[in-house]
């Protein structure tokens, strides 16, 4: 009996999707080059890094994508038609890459964990980052030193570097970059109409103007939140917009947070949860005519969604985040800014001294009113 153990569509521990046997099977189709993408965290890193997959698909037509990822990140990968093969970092699935060889790897985390697979995994050609035999970071490649040298030269990455970050990803993997990239997010129009749904249950109307404001970060960079009480003024400015519906977004994190918020308004925004699922999530976010965001989760399903976002900015890098000309930045200009830390160990931070009257400016602006 003939096994075509290089079909793109043999699974070998069941019938593949045709039933059929190998032997004359009309859908026998050779797996390209393969490559794999390892690609870990956070989620929003993730989200960001989906433009390379348009990049492979051109430039090797026919090629097998399997890509590597955090159990959270799934969601925002499962239905995406540019991956063949989505795998959850696990004992197991690190057991079974070990056993394979592919012609290409890119591995876009620096964590031990990612890095050490790296060096592990039989691959032609490897870019981004790697292990060395004392137990650090370095370019697998040419092409991966300068987002390499990103990471542990300060000047560079805050006032050197102009490229935004999926032009860093095509460069690491020796790409062209002409123009920028969408994201690529799965089809998620049925969380889109079940936002759309839930926003009703809060009383919103399809012809309402729907402002999120999202007022969280993770803490590992907490300082990318805006305050509070900016949040809380801003929404009360934006309630004064005929038709506006301003909504407050954000995690089980935020739960307390949005609840202190929404009392110090002037016009209490609605509470729109802080328990929904990533899929769930980005289909309110779909909904929305407008985001106000820091540098979050939130911000890159936006951009992937192409909602017009707007980004208050202080500890990370504006240059790196590509908003395809839907959005806009509110920078903070302190001098020590950006810097990455998780605490500031000044008095007054940089995203303190982002008034509530420059981002409803701004919110206008974009607005068109």
């Amino acid at each position: 009996m003939i096994f075509h153990y290089d079909c793109r569509f043999f699974l070998g521990h069941k019938p593949c999707k045709f039933r059929r046997v190998c032997e004359d099977c009309p859908h026998y189709q050779l797996i390209g080059r393969r490559i794999l993408v390892i690609k870990l965290a956070a989620v929003g890193d993730v989200i960001r890094t989906t433009p390379l997959l348009r990049g492979l698909r051109g430039a090797h037509p026919g090629c097998h994508i399997t890509w590597l990822t955090e159990r959270e990140a799934l969601p925002m990968l499962e239905g995406v038609n540019e991956i063949d093969r989505l795998m959850a970092y696990s004992l197991e699935s690190v057991l079974q890459l070990e056993q394979e060889s592919f012609d290409q790897l890119y591995c876009f985390d620096k964590e031990p964990k990612a890095t050490a697979l790296a060096m592990r995994i039989r691959a032609a050609e490897k870019a981004g980052f790697g292990m060395s035999r004392y137990g650090n970071v370095i370019p697998l490649s040419p092409n991966s030193e300068y987002a390499f040298a990103l990471g542990i030269d300060d000047e560079l990455k805050f006032r050197g570097n102009v490229k935004t970050y999926p032009e860093l990803i095509f460069e690491c993997a020796g790409l062209p970059y002409p123009f920028p990239v969408e994201y690529v997010l799965p089809d998620l129009s049925k969380e889109t109409a079940e936002g759309r749904d839930f926003l009703c249950t809060l009383g919103a109307a399809p012809e309402d103007l729907k402002i999120g404001l999202n007022t969280g970060a993770a803490d590992v960079f907490a300082t990318k939140k805006w305050t509070e009480q900016g949040f809380a003024e801003l929404a009360g400015l934006l309630a004064e917009i005929p038709g506006a519906m301003v909504l407050l977004l954000g995690g089980p994190a935020e739960a307390e947070r949005n609840a202190r918020i929404a009392g110090a308004a002037a016009r209490a925004p609605l509470q729109a949860g802080t328990h929904h699922s990533l899929r769930h999530f980005a289909g309110i976010v779909a909904n929305l005519d407008l985001l106000v965001t820091g540098d979050t989760l939130a911000m890159h399903m936006a951009i992937g969604l192409r909602i017009p976002t707007l980004v208050i900015l202080g500890a990370t890098c504006p240059q790196e985040i590509e908003l395809y000309g839907r959005g806009a930045k509110i920078i903070s200009d302190f001098d020590c800014s950006p810097c990455y830390l998780s605490v500031c160990p000044k008095p007054r931070t940089c995203m303190q001294a982002v008034p509530a009257s420059t981002v409803y400016e701004a919110a206008i602006r974009l607005l068109g009113r």
